[in-house]
């Protein structure tokens, strides 16, 4: 009879204890199933990309996305740029350096977003050019210096001409150019928006031998009374200078 009796104590005694925590059992099995576990969901550490049997660069994941340093490389093995991730996005200072080690080029981020001042460098170790960024876009903030630390001026001027023929074939030629007749230069026609160059708020303007030729024709309806146009001017550092200029146009139905 004991054998018997110690099982269905046993039994009874968990019964008890079931119906004795009731809604609080269910409370623990609730917290439990709240709590979540993310796991590893791809490769952590640093990932070497070959070509041939160099390296050509490194990336360090976490699980999975970019997070930390990423190198480029020279054919020697000597680092070209590096970048910093943080979640998969470029922040900070991305680094373009010389075969030497010694820096050419930092380009701020944020967010994978170009955002700041953009600084150039002789491999003196003196800048060179500094170009401004908002969020991604060009300003007309510009310094260019020389290797022995001087500021470039002197950049050329754009030039504007026109041909009035509104009277005769309802059309108003504005011609550009620089005013050292260089034939490194591009036009657009657009404003600044907010200040910065945005490139798809813009329209080419057709350029022959340094010359961009922007024809208005007359509409029938009102049109603003001015056109902006920016020249994208190539510096002898390897550089756009960025020129905005406001026309102001004599007939307020051109288009």
């Amino acid at each position: 009879m004991r054998a018997l009796y110690v099982p269905v104590a046993v039994i009874a005694l968990l019964l008890h204890i079931t119906g004795c925590t009731g809604k609080g059992g269910e409370k623990k099995d609730h917290s439990l199933n709240d709590t979540i576990s993310v796991p590893d969901t791809g490769y952590t550490g640093i990932k070497q990309y070959m070509s041939g049997d160099r390296i050509i660069k490194e990336v360090t994941f976490e699980n999975g996305v970019r997070q930390g340093v990423m190198k480029s490389f020279y054919l020697d093995g000597r680092v070209r740029q590096t970048f910093w991730y943080e979640n998969g996005l470029r922040q900070d200072s991305a680094r373009w350096l010389y075969e030497d080690g010694k820096i050419f080029r930092s380009t701020p981020y944020k967010n994978d977003t170009i955002d700041g001042i953009q600084k150039q460098y002789y491999k003196n170790g003196r800048l060179k050019a500094k170009l401004e960024y908002k969020k991604g876009y060009r300003t007309l903030s510009f310094e260019e210096y020389t290797q022995d630390g001087k500021l470039v001026g002197g950049y050329p001027e754009l030039v504007v001409s026109t041909r009035d023929e509104y009277k005769t074939n309802g059309t108003y030629r504005i011609m550009l150019s620089r005013s050292d007749k260089s034939t490194k230069v591009k036009f657009y026609r657009g404003d600044l928006t907010n200040g910065v160059y945005d490139t798809t708020k813009v329209t080419n303007i057709i350029t022959t031998k340094g010359v961009g030729n922007l024809i208005l024709k007359k509409s029938g309806s009102k049109q603003s009374d001015h056109v902006g146009v920016i020249a994208e001017i190539l510096t002898g550092f390897g550089n756009n200078l960025l020129v905005y200029k406001k026309i102001d146009l004599p007939y307020n139905d051109l288009k």
